[in-house]
């Protein structure tokens, strides 16, 4: 290996390195000693001139002393020649070792080298042969989505054309005396007759609960004059009471519990699911959101008040709203019964228990929370919960003389929680898909009604309130750039419905009466406006 053959020639180079340094040590002495010798003759040439002959024989006799320790020098200076040369012989023999691993340390390195360059430029090949292939799957896919995309686009044209081809028409003739003859023709995907069931019009209305399950935002809205149905519709007959779950023999049962009956069913046909399911309800009364499920002061007299919120994420949530955690459709119809002994309602010409308020029931869904892991904190409660949407409690206003409601207090509400807000979103972190029942208020005339005084005042609000949703649905339909969401509680309240990623089915209730064609072709009008709205295809927020 390498490695092995850089630490032996490391070993080497050190050796000799200390050989060279014994080595130059022992030439350094035997110049000294030579150098000495050297010194000795001088002096004894000077020793030689000064005496003369005639101390020949001194000399002679100096010299003789002096021989002894001239031949010890000699017999010390041959064993460090041989010394030397025994050390020059080492090292050559060193030096040749050296060169030898110094050598095959050169062929592995260069073997080596080899193969690492072998290797990287099979890897550059293997790396272009993979991003030619990944550019060619590439082509491949965008060339299959832009055929997939072509194909769907074809198939939307299509399921428009065969929508169009499959539409519904309602036809408005009206010719009494003195008045206009109007004759009129309106296109809807489905037109219900009188004699058509409620079942009928669930049927339309269930595979919205399948997408709601998927992941989607689902809003099914009812709209119409005051006495056309809207309630009977959503909530079925004694709709002020506690809505009845669907039987046989009751075939009036209206779309809400329904919903909830259908909502459960499916359900439990897939426990894998486990989701929360929670329920809030609200109305909004003169303009001013009211929570119905609030546990604090203000519950018994009229429900507590509340304030739509802008998030960060550009959506809106009802500021301090209780969402109430049910586990059976009996228990949501139980928590829609409880609200709706709260609905504000007022006798009319028109009406004996007309609603002087719109009506708005949510259903959230979320994925269970995960109780399991190695954290001893508390369990953190849900969303709806009473500890995490709970508000400040509130003094009662004024009773109104019309409607025995409460009036709302001129102080602002305090909040503690933010109902959907973004801290329930981050204790749960769990992705979350919305309901939205809305039983609108009835749009009336006041001299048709015949109401005064406060409930004219609230004619007024729903009139209004009606009026700011007709005109958002005109700006969506037309393509603003600006949407008036915020001219009315009620279309703020319903921002993310209407125009964000919610699937909206909107039921228009009308009179076949002529004397309410005016009340008609406004419901009939906004309904087509409604229709028109081009809205995307939303993806589902999956549940995980």
């Amino acid at each position: 290996m390498p490695v092995r053959s850089s630490r032996w020639g490391c070993f080497w180079e050190l050796r000799a390195r200390q050989l060279q340094r014994q080595l130059q040590a022992k030439e350094e002495r035997i110049v000294e000693l030579e150098t000495e010798n050297a010194l000795l003759h001088l002096k004894l040439a000077e020793s030689w001139e000064v005496t003369g002959r005639d101390r020949r024989a001194e000399t002679h006799t100096l010299l003789r002393e002096q021989m002894p320790w001239r031949g010890h020098s000699l017999s010390a200076l041959t064993r460090l020649c041989l010394a030397a040369q025994k050390l020059k012989r080492e090292m050559e023999a060193l030096r040749s070792s050296s060169r030898g691993l110094l050598q095959s340390y050169r062929e592995e390195y260069r073997d080596c080298l080899s193969e690492i360059v072998q290797a990287v430029q099979t890897a550059q090949l293997h790396c272009e042969a993979l991003l030619a292939a990944c550019s060619a799957e590439a082509g491949r896919l965008e060339q299959s989505l832009r055929d997939v995309t072509e194909r769907w686009q074809r198939e939307l044209r299509e399921r428009r054309r065969l929508q169009d081809a499959l539409v519904e028409t309602v036809l408005v003739e009206c010719n009494r005396p003195g008045h206009a003859l109007i004759n009129k023709t309106y296109t809807f995907e489905r037109v219900y007759g009188p004699a058509e069931s409620q079942r009928a019009v669930f049927e339309d209305v269930c595979p919205l609960l399948t997408s709601f399950l998927d992941g989607y935002n689902v809003c099914i809205m009812a709209y119409g004059q005051t006495g056309s149905g809207k309630s009977f519709t959503m909530l079925g007959p004694h709709c002020q009471e506690e809505p009845a779950l669907p039987s046989e023999p009751r075939g009036d049962t209206g779309i809400i519990p329904r919903a909830a009956a259908e909502l459960f069913r499916l359900i439990s046909e897939d426990p894998s699911r486990s989701p929360e399911v929670g329920v809030s309800v609200v109305e909004i009364y003169n303009n001013d959101i009211f929570d119905l499920l609030a546990n604090d002061g203000c519950r018994a007299a009229s429900g507590a008040k509340r304030q739509v919120l802008p998030t960060q994420q550009g959506k809106t949530v009802v500021c301090g709203l209780t969402y109430q955690s049910v586990r059976s459709a009996a228990q949501f119809l139980m928590l829609v019964g409880r609200g709706l002994k709260l609905r504000a309602k007022q006798p009319t010409s028109v009406h004996a228990e007309s609603s002087r308020s719109h009506l708005v029931i949510t259903v959230t869904l979320a994925t269970a929370t995960s109780r399991r892991g190695p954290s001893r904190r508390p369990s953190t409660p849900a969303p709806w919960s009473d500890r995490s949407a709970s508000a400040e409690p509130c003094q009662p206003g004024p009773r109104s003389p019309a409607t025995g409601r409460r009036q709302s207090p001129p102080v602002p509400l305090r909040t503690r929680g933010h109902g959907l807000g973004r801290a329930a979103q981050d204790r749960l972190g769990q992705v979350r898909a919305t309901l939205q029942l809305v039983d609108l208020a009835g749009s009336e005339c006041a001299g048709v009604s015949g109401v005064t005084g406060p409930a004219l005042r609230e004619t007024s609000c729903i009139n209004r309130s009606l009026a700011a949703l007709s005109d958002v649905l005109g700006a969506l339909a037309e393509g603003r750039g600006h949407i008036p969401y915020r001219n009315s509680r009620l279309t703020h309240l319903l921002q993310d419905a209407l125009g964000g990623d919610a699937k909206l089915q909107v039921i228009v209730c009308v009179s076949p009466g002529q004397r309410h064609v005016v009340e008609t072709l406004q419901s009939l009008g906004f309904g087509a406006r409604a229709r028109q709205v081009e809205r995307g295809h939303p993806a589902p927020r999956k549940l995980r």
